[in-house]
């Protein structure tokens, strides 16, 4: 006969059935819905910026796709986003943190730094895919570069002409590493602290291109200051109707930002399933919709933790042979 106090687990009993989860052992009962407590979001960089509104507005939806629980935003910036990434992947696998994924914590940070504390590959669980965010190269207006083929031109007549990146091993940096080596030109990298930055140094002429996201420099763009050349998106932009894809001139280019939810690895099916179905929820509210398309002038993705882990695979098999041809590393 069950004692009446059987189905009272308590706060032991609940963190048995966790670590039983956890280590994929033989549950009993029921599966506790996710989430039940509000749920830190790791990101690997400091406030303002791109991924920072992406973060707070995807918070600002949360609650109503989640029984009213909190999404509360942690950022953790520095070292390239590993210090986010290493919280992450030595956090407790119980759906309480997560993070918001990009290709430099959760790709290739193995490449770019040396004694890394995780191994990317294997230390996160991914969850849900939110958006692709595009790129656009840019040259300054006073350039006589009217195009990518006429850019390459000039590269090859100065080999020594600048080209600015917010950061070492950024997407923008392997971006233009990837152009020159489709094109066999050389060009020097200036790096610096913000796409804003970046923005900066092209306005001021102190350098002659850069990849850079389209919310960014569309203001810039518009106002004349610096000029677009082409997309690294698959497809045209909206934003900046008759600028061509850089696989115009050069077949197969593609590059973007891109940001998802992961988790730390361990986490229990269950939950990886129910996180998959709230965040594809949260991406597809009317504000949300608004401030990706309209504001980052990029686009909602969603989907299955598989199709978001094969994308990351696909992401990582793209970019660590661009990192090995020029030999960059993070500093």
């Amino acid at each position: 006969m069950m004692s009446a106090k059987g189905p009272r687990l308590g706060r032991r009993g609940m963190g048995m059935l966790g670590l039983a989860a956890a280590l994929g052992l033989p549950r009993v009962g029921r599966a506790q819905a996710w989430p039940d407590r509000p749920v830190r979001l790791v990101l690997p960089f400091g406030a303002g910026g791109a991924i920072d509104t992406l973060s707070r507005t995807v918070a600002n939806a949360f609650p109503a796709q989640a029984g009213g629980q909190s999404l509360v935003v942690d950022n953790r910036g520095g070292a390239g986003g590993t210090i986010a990434g290493a919280l992450v992947a030595q956090a407790r696998p119980d759906g309480a943190t997560l993070m918001m994924a990009d290709l430099g914590a959760n790709a290739i940070a193995q490449e770019l730094q040396r004694g890394l504390p995780y191994d990317p590959t294997s230390a996160f669980q991914p969850i849900c895919h939110l958006v692709n965010l595009p790129l656009v190269l840019v040259v300054p207006a006073a350039s006589p570069a009217k195009d990518v083929a006429g850019l390459l031109d000039l590269a090859r007549r100065q080999p020594d002409l600048p080209y600015a990146h917010p950061g070492i091993g950024y997407v923008g940096h392997l971006a233009q590493e990837l152009m020159l080596r489709q094109a066999g030109v050389k060009m020097v990298p200036v790096p610096y602290r913000s796409g804003a930055e970046v923005v900066r140094s092209l306005v001021a002429n102190e350098t002659g291109s850069a990849f850079i996201t389209v919310s960014t420099s569309l203001p810039f763009i518009r106002e004349g200051k610096v000029r677009a050349l082409a997309v690294a998106s698959k497809a045209p932009v909206p934003a900046l109707p008759g600028v061509p894809t850089m696989a115009a001139t050069l077949p197969g280019f593609e590059a973007q930002v891109w940001h998802g939810i992961v988790g730390p690895a361990g986490l229990p099916p269950e939950i990886v399933a129910q996180a998959n179905r709230v965040f594809n929820a949260v991406i597809r509210q009317p504000e949300v919709r608004r401030v990706v398309e309209e504001v980052q002038a990029g686009e909602i993705v969603g989907g299955t933790p598989e199709q978001f882990a094969a994308f990351i695979r696909g992401e990582i098999e793209r970019w660590v042979p661009v990192i090995r041809a020029a030999g960059i590393r993070a500093e």
